[in-house]
């Protein structure tokens, strides 16, 4: 491997560091939020709302992106291009899943709170 393969793969191990790093983070719900439901929230939503699934869902991303910056980096070592298809179904795979756990998250939010306002009528 020549000085620069080097240099791209002390990056790309950097990232996918940074990335399951972040992602554990999350799992343990610490530190920032890095959703797009909380960061566009206004304050009182951020603070009334459930952070726990976005936790969850933002772990999960983070560590579907750092085994994409894994696979990639495999590929520059074993200098085999046919490793990189592996990151078709990983890229398919965290889009779904963001779109989906979005759309399930909100429902449930819906559910809860259409309970609330029942349980809010009925005293």
């Amino acid at each position: 491997m020549t000085t620069g393969d080097w240099i791209i793969l002390i990056a790309l191990l950097l990232t996918a560091g940074a990335l399951l790093f972040f992602g554990i983070r999350s799992f343990l719900e610490r530190g920032y939020l890095f959703n797009n439901a909380y960061i566009y929230a206004s304050k009182e939503e951020r603070e009334t709302m459930n952070k726990k699934p976005y936790y969850k869902q933002t772990a999960i991303v983070f560590w579907i992106l750092s085994s994409i910056f894994l696979v990639v980096s495999a590929a520059l070592v074993f200098r085999n291009r046919m490793i990189l298809l592996f990151e078709i179904p990983l890229f398919v795979g965290v889009i779904v899943f963001a779109v989906v756990s979005t759309v399930l998250i909100r429902k449930k939010e819906e559910r809860q709170d259409e309970d609330e306002d029942r349980k809010q009528a009925e005293e």
